[in-house]
This record gives structure tokens, sequence and C-alpha cells, in this order.
């Protein structure tokens, strides 16, 4: 059986993860929302920490704004992808795993994003040290974003194309509890499940927020189209109500954000 390691870097040797982003509306709407919510606590010239930075989208256009950014990816494959395209860039870029940062002092962050750890963390120890790394480096005060999956919008995009059984079979048990094991690759979470993580954890909960609705979903039909001012409409309607608890659910990528105690 492949490690963890071993199973994200065969899974991203193969996808074009550097445009995800920006090849689809779901991904437009996801750079969007985030980068919103960033702006929504980071200041100028802030101490920037993306873990699990990928090729850099954010980590990139945080830097062009004048923050002061460090991106740690595990795959080196990635971490080549993000120095290219930092060319000139003053960004500080480690290769390291979201569950030991031990190179990194306490403290040291004024605004950490943990945006793509938490989709391949199925063992419970190793969620935990990654929750745990991510607020020890984060300065008392300072906010910290971490990305997760829902399960419900998961079987969505993924099975109502497909085998919706198999799908079940995957992501839950027979009472319907949600399953976290190693061969999911991504693993996706009730809401309040992952909200649960937190708990006991030197942080205040600030909001958690969809960032793509249903969109990878839909966006698979062969009829289905938004202009681009269509698409910015419906970015704006996404926006006013993605911090509603009734429709989190129904987003793929979610951001639970908090501020380190």
């Amino acid at each position: 059986m492949p490690t963890r390691v071993e199973m994200i870097k065969s899974f991203y040797e193969q996808v074009q993860e550097d445009n995800r982003l920006t090849r689809s509306c779901h991904g437009r709407l996801e750079y969007a929302v985030t980068m919103y919510c960033i702006h929504r606590y980071a200041k100028a010239h802030d101490r920037v920490l993306e873990i699990g930075a990928g090729s850099g989208r954010y980590s990139i256009a945080l830097a062009k704004e004048g923050m002061d950014v460090t991106s740690v990816e595990l795959l080196e494959h990635n971490l080549e992808i993000l120095r290219q395209n930092a060319e000139g860039l003053q960004i500080k870029a480690i290769q390291a795993d979201a569950t030991s940062l031990d190179m990194l002092e306490d403290e040291s962050f004024d605004l950490t994003l943990s945006l793509g750890p938490m989709y391949h963390l199925y063992d419970a120890e190793d969620i935990n040290k990654a929750i745990d790394e991510a607020i020890r480096v984060t300065r008392h005060g300072g906010v910290i974003l971490f990305a997760f999956l829902s399960v419900y919008a998961l079987m969505y995009a993924n099975y109502l194309y497909g085998s919706w059984a198999d799908g079940e079979k995957e992501n839950f048990d027979k009472d319907y509890a949600v399953r976290h094991f190693k061969e999911q690759l991504f693993t996706g979470y009730d809401v309040v499940e992952f909200e649960s993580l937190f708990a006991g954890k030197p942080i205040t909960w600030l909001t958690t927020v969809g960032t793509d609705g249903m969109l990878e979903a839909v966006e698979q039909r062969e009829d289905f189209a938004l202009s681009e001012e269509d698409f910015q409409a419906f970015a704006a309607w996404h926006l006013a109500f993605a911090e509603k608890r009734e429709l989190l659910g129904s987003n793929n990528h979610l951001l639970y954000i908090c501020r380190r105690q």
C-alpha cells in the first residue's frame, strides 16, 4: 500500500494544478472568495505563511501586494513550478509536510493559510498535528484560514455522473457516518464535524465560508453556460450568502477561519 505522500505525489504529478483556479468557473469563484477572505484580515506588509502552497497562486498574488510571504509545499514538483512563477519576488519557499514545521519559529506569522493539507489528512494524529502546527507558528491575535472539503458536495460533484452507490461506500459507513481513510486521497467532512476538530484549541472561531457553491457539480453539464457578465453577477451573489449556515454543505471547498488566542 503506498504511503500518504506517495499517493499525493502520484496524483499531483498527473494533474495541472497550476491553472486549477483559472480554467473553470468554480475554480475562479473559489479563488475570488478566498482572496476576499484573506483581504478581510490581512494588512499591508503582513508576514504571511501559506502551507500546502501548491504552485503558488495565492503566495505570488500576496507577495505582489507587498506582503512578506513564506510558502511551504510538500511536493518538489509543485515547488519547482512555484519558484519559476515567483521569479523576481521575495518568497521564501520550503519543502515540508504540514504536520511538521519545525523549521519555522513560534508566533512567526500574522496570517497563516492552510489551503490544501486538510484535503489529504485522514489520520486523527496527523490532523491534530497539522492544526497545532498552524496555530503554533501564528502570532497571538493572528488569523488562520483552513480550507476543507464538504463530503456532501464531493458526492454531488463526483457521483451524480458515475456510481452513487460506490460513492456512498467510500464516504459513509452503513449508518451514514462520514468515513476518513488513506485510500480516499481526498477526504470530505460534515461542516460541524470539521469545526469540532478545533475544540479545546487556543483559537477563537470567526466564521466558516463556502467558496465555490455547487458550481463544480453543475459545471460538468453540457448545457452549462455563464457569460463573463453573468459570472461576475453570480460571484457577487454567492459572496453575499457565502457564510449562511444552511448553504455551507453545498460548497465543495470551504474555509474555517479563526484567530489565535
